[in-house]
């Protein structure tokens, strides 16, 4: 029998639920002091970072003009606005991380299936983007100390002893973020994403300056492969899985959230508006560089090292290093640290499940990950092509099946609504199984017929798994005694009796 533990509030009556199913960092969000700013400064994080910057000009690859990659970003944005508001309404409404979330369709118990598969993806990319972050520091010591790079030569594990030392620094600054769990985390977003956008806007007018104010759009690229109309379509549908990882786990932002409005607005200011604009300053950026340099500089810490100015060079280093780590902390700190607390809540909160992540992508020695093309080509897209099926699981089950209703108490016991056989919902975890191989296959597998539709794995996935779990599951008893329960209970006086 499990040991039970009972929480209440001053106004409604004891509810009784499972310890080793909850902690007060995976219980319903009791403060909600993530405003609208604080949601759109946390996209501007996101965004705002080296891979965004990269992301925008390497779509010129496709094959296609800048209109047409301006078209494909703008398409693909507004996608993502509406199906990110899927997920930011499902937490703001029942104040649940991710981890908490899954268990409405996966149990109690089988939650963890895509907790850890999120949160193992996570740590990967944790590890290989704070690597990257230590290159800016390393242009920043060298502007500073520009013999320093004569030192430090000496490799360990695949790592000079500089690249060690501008690792592990950036590897402690993230974990100071920890020391108040998501408090202090929201405070360094409202700082890091504005701080990004004014470094850009000057980086932009200095580029232009330098480019007599007149730059050529035409960036280089091969004719599109399968034509122009597959390759707009895979514009819009690579925009939609950049944020793939986010569309899964923004819950545990927007269950912060005061109000349904501010996470719209934050979304919308945000995603379209914010992203497009970016957008528009990383090509304008890199299509100077041509001009000024001979050569398109698609890495804004390169390109910031070129400034014959130690100042600039060091705002500039200082910057994008605010930006990575924003970014790491929004995609891939967050999710892990709840991912590892669902799985033991009895023993690890978020603050220990960060720095249980944080280990291991230390140990991993990430530069080792980004340097293999086996790892990086083939098991991190495998990895990551199975996000599309447990989106389109969880989407299917919340609005769907469910209707929104839920009675959030019920996922916290361990005999509760959501426990369905032994905490593990069978027919949610065959499907996410089943549907994740097509994903995996157009992702990975180097056929002709496989690279036409890689662009669109994730896609692909979501669908196959939203249709398949619905038909699966619509007549599931689970499914209809929990949605008939829910209908009776009031959830706002359901999330006050299990807050704790």
């Amino acid at each position: 029998m499990s040991t039970q533990v009972s929480t209440v509030s001053q106004e409604q009556s004891k509810v009784d639920v499972d310890a080793h199913l909850i902690n007060d960092d995976l219980a319903p969000a009791k403060e909600r002091n993530w405003s609208f700013f604080s949601l759109f400064a946390m996209w501007m994080s996101d965004i705002h970072s080296i891979g965004g910057y990269t992301f925008a000009a390497g779509l010129f690859t496709l094959g296609l003009g800048a209109a047409h990659v301006f078209a494909g970003l703008s398409v693909g944005i507004v996608i993502v606005f509406f199906i990110m508001n899927l997920v930011g309404f499902a937490g703001q409404k029942t104040g649940l991380c991710y981890p908490v979330l899954a268990r409405i369709s996966f149990g109690t118990i089988g939650s963890n299936v895509p907790a850890l598969t999120r949160g193992f993806v996570a740590i990967c990319w944790y590890g290989i983007q704070t690597w990257l972050a230590s290159r800016a520091v390393i242009v920043l010591a060298a502007d500073i100390w520009p013999h320093i790079t004569d030192y430090g030569r000496q490799r360990f594990l695949g790592e000079s002893l500089l690249g060690w030392a501008a690792f592990l620094l950036m590897w402690a600054l993230q974990l100071l973020l920890l020391r108040n769990g998501m408090e202090t985390i929201r405070k360094f977003q409202d700082f890091a994403g504005p701080a990004v956008w004014i470094v850009m806007l000057i980086l932009t007018i200095y580029v232009l300056k330098e480019a007599g104010w007149h730059i050529s759009l035409s960036m280089p690229s091969k004719p599109a492969e399968w034509g122009p109309v597959h390759a707009f379509l895979a514009a819009i549908s690579l925009t939609v899985t950049y944020f793939a990882t986010l569309l899964l786990n923004f819950c545990d932002f927007s269950r912060f959230s005061p109000s349904r409005k501010a996470v719209w607005m934050a979304n919308l200011w945000g995603l379209p508006v914010n992203f497009i604009a970016f957008s528009v300053v990383s090509v304008l950026v890199t299509a100077g560089s041509k001009q000024i340099y001979g050569e398109y500089i698609y890495d804004p810490v390169e390109l910031v090292g070129k400034i014959d100015s130690p100042v600039a060079s060091i705002l500039g280093a200082l910057t994008f290093t605010v930006a990575t780590l924003g970014i790491n902390v929004v995609a891939n700190f967050v999710s892990p640290a709840y991912d590892l607390a669902n799985a033991w809540p009895s023993k690890i909160t978020f603050v220990r499940g960060g720095i249980i992540s944080a280990v291991i992508a230390l140990l991993i020695t990430p530069w080792n990950l980004y340097n293999n093309p086996i790892i990086v080509n083939i098991f991190l897209a495998a990895l990551g092509a199975v996000l599309g099926p447990l989106f389109g699981i969880i989407i299917a089950d919340y609005y769907l099946l469910r209707k929104q209703k839920v009675q959030v108490s019920e996922l916290f016991k361990a005999n509760g609504m959501h426990s369905f056989k032994n905490g593990w919902n069978m027919r949610a975890v065959i499907t996410f199984v089943v549907t994740s191989i097509p994903s995996i296959i157009v992702a990975v597998v180097p056929l002709s017929w496989c690279k036409f539709l890689s662009p669109f794995s994730w896609f692909i996935g979501a669908a196959l798994s939203l249709v398949v779990h619905y038909y699966v599951s619509r007549n599931d008893p689970y499914v209809v005694r929990a949605v008939e329960a829910a209908s009776k209970v009031d959830l706002d006086a359901d999330l006050a009796a299990v807050a704790r």
